[in-house]
């Protein structure tokens, strides 16, 4: 009986307010979304759809610039397999609202200076 070659990953999901980082031993030919499922994350925090969340591997999105996706994706040794959050706003629109604030900002301080000469 032959034994099955174990390698060390990461898996990682991060909020705000807290940082998940586990470390898993898993067979080879691992892929990314079996070792989140292992790795409890989706059961410690049901918002993780191991079905549909996005993952990267040291910042390098699966299912992108001819990256596998996470379902087909096998691990190497060290692996650090990243779980995304979905982003809350736009960012284009967040930047846009952040300059006509800065913008409303700098108007303010402009009728202020003037007003006190």
């Amino acid at each position: 009986m032959t034994e099955d070659k174990t390698i060390s990953v990461e898996v990682v999901y991060a909020l705000p307010h807290e940082q998940r980082l586990m470390r898993l031993l898993v067979s080879e030919g691992t892929t990314a979304r079996e070792a989140l499922i292992r790795s409890g994350i989706p059961k410690e925090y049901p918002e993780v759809d191991p079905d549909t969340a996005k993952m990267g591997i040291f910042a390098q999105v699966l299912g992108s610039k001819g990256l596998p996706p996470a379902e087909s994706y096998v691990l190497q040794p060290g692996d650090r397999v990243e779980v995304y959050r979905p982003l809350i706003a736009d960012p284009k629109e967040a930047r846009k609202q952040r300059a006509e604030k800065a913008k409303r900002m700098a108007e303010k301080k402009k009728g202020a200076a003037g007003a006190s000469s």
